[in-house]
């Protein structure tokens, strides 16, 4: 996109960000018509990925959880172009932690973390959520956006508030390995897809070989990080609740992929749970294993 056009379209976000709650959803009404009808946006793709992972639904079934999902994705929209003028208390008032008292213990114990989600609920409220609710160090390893002028655009909402501090993936274990002498609380989302280079670990997830990064579970074991899955459900719109789950209090003791494992049996769960919740029009599946 060129500047000009992305100065216009800068412009009308800074706007729509403005706009209270109530008039933001209309314009998240609006956004599903368009991505679910007119442009069909990714629509062969979800539904694809829903039949492959919910065999056992009738197609009347998938087509519901289809609908709520692209329904879901117009809210995630809009709020994540709120971030740029929604308040501390809207915040702390939207995204409820149910036992918050296991981050604020762990922190007591000196202890880093890493919260370990996937692409559910509102996750680009998470990273604010828990900047505003622990004593932590706050970071979240992000990948950076082919197009510089948006990946600008949402780094600066994604700090907002100052936090959290932004890594690059491929950065996450230097930077941590330097923030060693803090108490950090690591926000990383371990359901992308990895790269062929990447796909070093395949397992069973939602009736697919899947392939995950393992990332994540060697810098916990490296570093000695607690590992925490927040499981993020949409209670009604606008509103989240999360609850902490341990995957690991002790990773130098877990055996080899076993942090790993836990990670995909929770988030399967939680899919399983509320199937419209999850980032269904991600290309997950791209990649098949080929020894």
């Amino acid at each position: 996109m060129n500047i000009i056009a992305f100065k216009i379209l800068r412009s009308i976000l800074w706007l729509l960000a403005l706009l209270p709650f109530c008039l933001l959803y209309k314009v998240a009404d609006m956004v599903f018509f368009v991505i679910f009808y007119i442009i069909r946006y990714r629509r062969k793709v979800t539904f694809q990925n829903l039949q492959n992972s919910f065999p056992e639904k009738s197609t009347k079934e998938l087509r519901a959880i289809e609908k709520k999902y692209y329904k879901n994705l117009s809210v995630i929209i809009v709020e994540f172009i709120k971030i740029e003028h929604i308040s501390k208390e809207d915040v702390n008032k939207r995204m409820v932690i149910r036992n918050p008292e296991i981050l604020a213990d762990l922190y007591e114990q000196g202890k880093s973390v890493f919260i370990a989600i996937g692409h559910c609920g509102n996750w680009e409220w998470l990273g604010k959520k828990i900047a505003l609710s622990t004593k932590h160090n706050a970071y979240a390893v992000m990948k950076p956006v082919h197009d510089p002028l948006f990946n600008d655009y949402m780094m600066k909402l994604r700090v907002r508030f100052h936090s959290p501090n932004l890594i690059e993936y491929k950065k996450t274990f230097r930077v941590l390995a330097k923030a060693k002498d803090t108490t950090n609380a690591v926000l990383i989302a371990s359901d992308q897809t990895p790269t062929r280079g990447e796909s070093n670990y395949w397992t069973s997830f939602l009736n697919q070989e899947t392939s995950f990064f393992l990332g994540l579970e060697k810098i916990s074991v490296a570093l000695d990080y607690v590992v925490l899955f927040f499981d993020i459900q949409r209670t009604k719109r606008g509103f989240y609740e999360i609850t902490i789950m341990p995957i690991t209090l002790t990773p130098k003791e877990e055996k080899p992929f076993e942090i790993t494992n836990k990670y995909v049996q929770l988030l399967e769960a939680a899919i399983k749970r509320n199937p419209d919740n999850w980032l269904w029009s991600h290309r997950r599946w791209k990649h098949k294993r080929t020894s």
